[in-house]
């Protein structure tokens, strides 16, 4: 098979994850003053909107039937 149809199988698999498993973001916040400085370490975790996730799971969909089609010779 063509290395576009696996292109294909990843892309659909980060896709299939991607509406299930959020991204975790980590934020600094602080102050100095002087030699003595504060900070304050947040986490967020937030997903892709559905839209983008769809996007990926078309995209790779599409490109595994592209990667496929040159294989049936």
């Amino acid at each position: 098979m063509k290395p576009i149809f696996w292109f294909g199988v990843v892309v659909l698999i980060i896709g299939l994850a991607s509406l299930v498993v959020a991204i975790p973001q980590r934020k600094t916040q602080g102050i100095a003053v002087g030699g003595v400085g504060i900070q304050v370490q947040t986490t967020e975790s937030d997903k892709l909107p559905p839209w983008a996730s769809g996007l990926l799971i078309a995209g790779g969909i599409g490109l595994m039937v592209a990667g496929g089609r040159g294989a049936r010779s």
